[in-house]
């Protein structure tokens, strides 16, 4: 028994529609900061990198019928999500450096680390 009832033009259509949706979140990355939503750059973009990432394992991976395998993808993305989470809190919270930080501390004299004026 057969259980293929896809034929090969529709098949070929699905994957067709998944390319152009690919390229059009291409576009929409490099378009973004420039048009919408500039005060968040970032979130914006990495929505975009997993919604692409998204598809491209769903449909040319061929993840889309694994229960299993899509369980487990699931599960592993969420343990990395709670432990960028645990450390991007921890840093924020607890940057010690500051003083010493050459970004946030202002610009002084090698010699004798007196303040120097910028002209």
């Amino acid at each position: 028994m057969d259980t293929n009832t896809k034929t090969y033009k529709e098949e070929q259509a699905g994957y067709f529609k998944v390319l152009i949706g690919l390229l059009l979140l291409t576009t929409v990355t490099f378009i973004q900061p420039y048009y919408f939503l500039d005060n968040a750059t970032f979130a914006v973009q990495m929505l975009i990198g997993t919604v692409k990432a998204w598809l491209i394992l769903m449909y040319y991976m061929h993840l889309k019928g694994e229960k299993l395998i899509i369980t487990f993808l699931y599960f592993s993305m969420f343990i990395v999500l709670v432990f960028f989470v645990i450390v991007i809190g921890v840093d924020v919270t607890n940057f010690q450096f500051e003083d010493a930080s050459y970004i946030s501390s202002p610009i002084t004299d090698v010699h004798d680390h007196t303040p120097v004026t910028q002209h």
